[in-house]
């Protein structure tokens, strides 16, 4: 209250919740403890790479976002909403995911692999949000649209599995390592063609990689995952400079050691 007896109303400006986030997340498998209390948050428009060895539990904590894991125990939303408050499908057509393999249909032509998801949800414009996309990832649909997957290269499919998870705008897109079957010449293309993506649309995305140099050049922070835990989370800088564990330094410096593109 001021001298004059009038009220002064402080307004604190709102923080936007995460894009995602994981609460101590527990996921077993079998007798096999996956996740084992992870918390994560990834704020809205950034990159987060999760890097480990295999096992580490990357692609279980990926896969809790869209619900193909129900963890046992804790909490994941997605933008601000508990992954559980609507159904798994509605969930898994809101937000874009590509896995390893691309998960193209075989049998149905590029365009319509593209408009999948539009479709399902009933925009009425799939076939253009389709062609949109395409053209984002370089692959316009005039010349690319009436081909089969068979008909492509392995770095084209992979721009068309992009392409899918694009084509209904979602505000996520998680990546299951999208790259790990590539050979370099054709990673480092689509590694370059993901950020020409994500500058252009903002999107959120969680990108599971076990190659910490790709971590490096994409990802705003990256999550070190081991034994189900992640022992640190920061931008790739941070890591360098000052590592959590012992575990952290020892990544960082094999990685520099093998390819030297970490060096700073």
């Amino acid at each position: 209250m001021r001298d004059d007896g009038a009220y002064t109303v402080r307004v604190s400006a709102s923080v936007p919740p995460p894009a995602l986030a994981a609460r101590d997340v527990v996921h077993r498998y079998g007798v096999e403890r996956a996740l084992d209390g992870v918390s994560l948050d990834v704020a809205g428009g950034a990159t987060c790479a999760l890097v480990g060895e295999s096992g580490s539990g990357k692609t279980t904590l990926l896969r809790c976002f869209n619900r193909m894991v129900e963890p046992e125990h804790g909490a994941v939303s997605v933008g601000g909403a508990d992954v559980r408050a609507a159904s798994a499908v509605a969930l898994r057509r809101s937000v874009g995911y590509v896995p390893q393999d691309g998960g193209l249909l075989p049998h149905w032509r590029v365009l319509r692999n593209v408009a999948l998801v539009p479709s399902l949800r009933r925009m009425p414009n799939a076939t253009a949000l389709a062609s949109d996309a395409l053209a984002l990832v370089g692959l316009p649909a005039e010349r690319y649209g009436r081909r089969f997957p068979h008909e492509l290269s392995g770095g084209q499919r992979q721009r068309v599995a992009l392409a899918r998870a694009l084509a209904a705008r979602p505000g996520v897109i998680l990546l299951d390592e999208p790259f790990g079957a590539l050979d370099a010449i054709t990673r480092a293309d689509l590694q370059s063609a993901f950020a020409d993506v994500r500058a252009a649309t903002g999107v959120t995305t969680l990108l599971v990689t076990h190659d910490l140099a790709e971590a490096a050049r994409l990802a705003d922070t990256v999550a070190v995952m081991r034994a189900g835990r992640v022992e640190q989370c920061a931008p790739f800088a941070g890591l360098a400079a000052s590592p959590a564990t012992a575990y952290v330094a020892a990544l960082v410096a094999k990685a520099v050691e093998a390819t030297g593109a970490l060096r700073r």
